[in-house]
């Protein structure tokens, strides 16, 4: 990977310091190297202390055609661990927010638990990050993009307890806030036992569960069966839910 750095002038060198160690931290777990990378400095107060851009580098097996236009009806729909963890963890850090039950960012490298599901299945229709908007809006970004239908259950979204309360408390919707540390998978439902056993068989996948399916019925839309067994239309994020995060 790469690694640039824009720096605001008086940006204490103590927490530059702190914030590469953690870069190679992060980048040995992940068994990647940063071979490159620039830096620059701003005038005070043009750069919000420190902006840090990244871009990798990665290479796609042969015989693997995964793309956002490649779901299926039939396919099962699974989701790596817990939905809105980063999101209301960026909100209340920023917001100076404290609860009884503190609430811990997900963002992680995801490289090592995608080698374990390429090794589970040479059928993976699609992979994404639920990043911007959410679960929710990377679903309709697939659905449309595949021009499928897909169907998810309210019952088997996973979402921590501490992070749902602060989701109600302060008016969120756990489907639409930022993700970092998981992914969405979609295989086709032969493979959806291997695929899922894989996953939980990291570190970071300990809490996936299968949410859902593609359908051929309504292309282009996400429809969630409710909890007490209605149906409705999950729409696409408009505008930002949160400001920006990355």
């Amino acid at each position: 990977i790469s690694l640039a750095l824009i720096i605001e002038e008086g940006f204490p060198r103590s927490n530059l310091e702190r914030i590469l160690k953690s870069v190679r931290r992060a980048a040995d777990k992940a068994g990647v190297i940063v071979v490159t990378g620039d830096t620059k400095v701003v005038p005070q107060g043009a750069a919000d202390g420190l902006f840090i851009n990244t871009s990798g580098i990665g290479i796609i097996p042969e015989g693997l055609h995964i793309a956002g236009t490649a779901a299926r009806p039939g396919d099962r729909v699974i989701l790596s661990g817990t939905m809105a963890d980063h999101g209301m963890t960026i909100l209340t850090q920023r917001e100076g927010l404290t609860f009884e039950h503190s609430i811990l960012s997900d963002s992680a490298a995801l490289n090592h638990m995608v080698a374990r599901i390429i090794a589970a299945s040479t059928e993976v229709h699609v992979l994404r990050d639920p990043t911007r908007g959410g679960v929710g809006t990377t679903l309709n970004e697939i659905a449309q993009s595949s021009k499928v239908g897909i169907v998810i259950h309210e019952d088997r979204l996973p979402v921590r307890p501490e992070v749902n309360g602060v989701c109600e408390l302060l008016g969120f919707d756990p489907l639409y806030v930022a993700n970092e540390g998981k992914l969405l998978a979609f295989v086709p439902a032969k493979d959806s036992d291997a695929v899922l056993a894989a996953i939980r068989e990291d570190h970071h996948g300990k809490e996936a569960c299968v949410i859902g399916a593609v359908t051929a019925d309504h292309p282009g839309q996400v429809v969630m069966e409710t909890r007490v067994g209605g149906r409705r239309i999950v729409d696409m994020l408009t505008g930002e839910q949160l400001p920006r995060i990355c």
